[in-house]
C-alpha cells in the first residue's frame, strides 16, 4: 500500500473516530460526572448524599429549561443572549402578580410563560425580519428585556411572605421520590427530542443550522425555522422564570442576572456546535446537570464562587474549541475519503 494510502487511511480512520466522538458526548458527560463526584466526596463526603444531589438536581432543572430553548436556537445556527432577561422579566412580573392578587394560580402562571413566548417572538422578528444578526439583535434585547424590568420593579422587592401559600412547596415535592422540577426538565426534554428526531419541523431545524443555503434551495422555510425556534427558546426561559420565583421566592429586578452564561456553557459543554446543524437537548440538559455539580462542589470544598465564573468561561471556549477542531478534522477526513 502506498504511503498516501496509508495516510489517508489513517486520517479517516481518524475522523471516524472523532465522529464517534463527538457522537458519544452525552455518554462522555455523564462519565465526567460520576469522575467528578467521586473525586469530590474523597474531601466532602456528603457530596454524592441523595439530599445533595436532590438539590443540585433541583436547582440545575431550572437552568436545562432555559438550555433546551437556548439549545434549538444555537442548532439553527444563531444565539440568544436575552435569555437571562427574559427569565428575570418573567420572574418578577409572576411574582408582583401574585402578590397583588390580580390573577389566581394558574392563570398567573399562563400568562407569565405567554409573556416570554411574546419576548421570544420579538426576537425572532429582529432576527428573521430586520435581518439583525442574532448575537447583536439579542444583545440589545438583554438591554432593553432588563431595563424593562428594573423600570416595573423599581426598588421594590416581592418577598417570599407575599406569595400565595403553598406556591414554593413545589420545589421540593417530589413524586416516588424524584423532585417535581427534574421532572418538568425531563418532560421537557423528552417532549422538545421527539419533536426534533421525528417530526418535519425538527428536520428542518438541522437542516437550517447544517447548511442555510442548502436549506432555502431545497424549500425550507429557513426565516419561519429560525423565528419559531426564537419563540421556543422565549417560552421556555419563560417556563424557567416561573421555576425561579418558585424555587426564590423572593425577586427583584435584578432576578437572574447573569444567567446567560451558564446557560450557554450548559449547552456547548452538552455537544451542541456553537456553528450550528448538530447537538442534542439531553446534552444540553446534561451539561446544566454537570454544571450544577461544579457549582455545589466548589461550596462544599470551601473554594470562592468568583471561580465559577471563570470555569463557565473556560468550558465554553474549551467546548467550541474541541467543535472547531472535529469540524475540521471530519471536513478534512471526507475530502480524504472522496478524493480517493
Amino acid at each position: 500500500m502506498s504511503e498516501a494510502r496509508v495516510a489517508s487511511a489513517g486520517t479517516s480512520r481518524a475522523g471516524g473516530l472523532l465522529v464517534a466522538l463527538a457522537r458519544q458526548r452525552e455518554l462522555s458527560l455523564v462519565l465526567i460526572i460520576v469522575v467528578l463526584g467521586a473525586l469530590v466526596s474523597l474531601r466532602a463526603p456528603q457530596f454524592l448524599t441523595l439530599a445533595n444531589i436532590s438539590q443540585v438536581a433541583v436547582l440545575a432543572s431550572i437552568i436545562a429549561v432555559a438550555a433546551i430553548g437556548e439549545a434549538i436556537v444555537v442548532i439553527t445556527r444563531n444565539v440568544d443572549l436575552s435569555v437571562e432577561a427574559t427569565i428575570g422579566l418573567v420572574a418578577y412580573c409572576l411574582a408582583r402578580t401574585l402578590e397583588l392578587h390580580a390573577l389566581d394560580v394558574p392563570a398567573a402562571i399562563a400568562v407569565s410563560i405567554g409573556l416570554g413566548l411574546v419576548l421570544g417572538m420579538i426576537n425572532g422578528a429582529i432576527v428573521t425580519l430586520l435581518r439583525v444578526p442574532a448575537i447583536v439583535a439579542t444583545l440589545g434585547t438583554l438591554s432593553i428585556f432588563r431595563g424593562v424590568d428594573y423600570f416595573v420593579a423599581g426598588s421594590h422587592q416581592v418577598p417570599l411572605a407575599s406569595l400565595p401559600d403553598g406556591f414554593t412547596d413545589t420545589a421540593i415535592d417530589s413524586v416516588l421520590g424524584i423532585p417535581i422540577f427534574v421532572l418538568v426538565a425531563l418532560a421537557i426534554v423528552l417532549i422538545g427530542s421527539v419533536i426534533l428526531r421525528s417530526t418535519r419541523f425538527g428536520r428542518q431545524v438541522y437542516a437550517v443550522g447544517s447548511n442555510p443555503e442548502a436549506a432555502d434551495v431545497l424549500g425550507i422555510p429557513s426565516r419561519r425555522i429560525v423565528f419559531i425556534a426564537f419563540s421556543l427558546c422565549g417560552l421556555l426561559s419563560g417556563v424557567a422564570g416561573v421555576l425561579w420565583v418558585m424555587e426564590f421566592g423572593t425577586i427583584n429586578g435584578t432576578s437572574a442576572t447573569g444567567v446567560v452564561l451558564a446557560v450557554i456553557a450548559a449547552v456547548v459543554v452538552g455537544g451542541v456546535n456553537i456553528f450550528g446543524g448538530s447537538g442534542t437537548l439531553v446534552g444540553a440538559a446534561l451539561g446544566a446537570l454537570f454544571l450544577g455539580f461544579v457549582a455545589n462542589a466548589l461550596i462544599l470544598i470551601d473554594l470562592s464562587q468568583f471561580w465559577l465564573q471563570a470555569i463557565y468561561g473556560l468550558v465554553i471556549l474549551v467546548a467550541v474549541g474541541a467543535d472547531a477542531f472535529i469540524l475540521r478534522r471530519v471536513k478534512r477526513a471526507t475530502a480524504g475519503h472522496r478524493s480517493r
